[in-house]
């Protein structure tokens, strides 16, 4: 069997491009969230939702291998977190560009395949080499894949919230990922942008067979296009299709208090009777305090 037989059979093996089994993970001697068993399949849309300082983004970290379990185990792509490199795509929480800043957002695509070599030059040669025509045109295919191909070539501090989004997206789509992990993508964008930039990623899961994992607040954006749900709250998670877990007996028994889910007249879901968030925002430690 050749070497590319094996990997093509390998990928076709993994069931379960992300999986966690009984994880827990404990910062600065608090227990975040424990018992928490998951599985995201390839092509698969699943969000991350529940209030502010459950833990929502440190799921996101420990999937990356950032974060360390307390107990259990975490797996992704079969392997240990942390060792899957460039089959993960990650988008951080959302970075505020600088309005003066002149750097195209093509060049911000660019960074997801040779960031790490970011402010070294390359050599003439390897400037117009086969890898890096090939990389250029990887480039531009993202970049077509995410509808920036107008907007582009223009500084990225000059185009809308929706538009830089999409071409961050493009970014951590370059070196073709089987997995991407979005952590708040549509925080600060308008309805209609969140409504466009979830339809996009749903787009990526159904024609690319990308898996994604998207941490929000609002489920309502986004909730035509799921597949699954893990609802964080009082240190411990509930998985299923949005109609399992968001409900009033699913979140009353996840919170161990009344919880009400009610729908609106425009089919907008609302949450009632959620306790008050932790003071302390858990998700925004550094990545070392989540080390066991």
């Amino acid at each position: 069997m050749t070497r590319a037989t094996s990997d093509a059979a390998a990928r076709t093996a993994i069931s379960e491009v992300i999986r966690f089994d009984r994880a827990a993970v404990r910062i600065a001697g608090r227990t975040i969230w424990s018992d928490v068993s998951l599985s995201v399949t390839p092509g698969e849309f699943v969000a991350v939702l529940g209030p502010n300082g459950v833990g929502k983004s440190t799921l996101i970290k420990a999937a990356l291998g950032l974060v360390g379990l307390s107990s259990g185990s975490v797996t992704v792509l079969g392997r240990p977190a942390g060792s899957s490199g460039a089959q993960i795509g990650y988008l951080p929480q959302r970075r505020v560009f600088d309005p003066g800043l002149r750097v195209r957002g093509i060049d911000v695509v660019s960074l997801g395949g040779d960031g790490e070599r970011w402010g070294v030059p390359f050599p003439l040669a390897a400037r117009f080499s086969p890898s890096r025509r090939a990389a250029n045109q990887r480039v531009h295919e993202v970049i077509e894949m995410v509808g920036a191909t107008a907007y582009a070539h223009r500084p990225i501090g000059q185009v809308s919230g929706g538009e830089q989004q999409r071409l961050l997206i493009a970014q951590a789509l370059v070196k073709r990922p089987r997995v991407l992990l979005l952590d708040e993508p549509l925080d600060s964008l308008d309805l209609p942008n969140q409504a466009a930039v979830a339809a996009l990623l749903a787009t990526i899961c159904r024609d690319h067979g990308v898996a994604v994992v998207l941490v929000a607040h609002d489920v309502n954006p986004i909730l035509p296009y799921l597949d699954r749900v893990t609802y964080l709250a009082a240190g411990r998670a509930a998985c299923g299709t949005p109609a399992e877990v968001i409900t009033s007996a699913t979140l009353t028994a996840l919170y161990q208090t009344p919880v009400e889910v009610l729908r609106a007249s425009d089919g907008r879901l609302v949450v009632v009777g959620e306790p008050e968030a932790p003071a302390r925002h858990t998700d925004r430690h550094s990545a070392a305090e989540g080390r066991p």
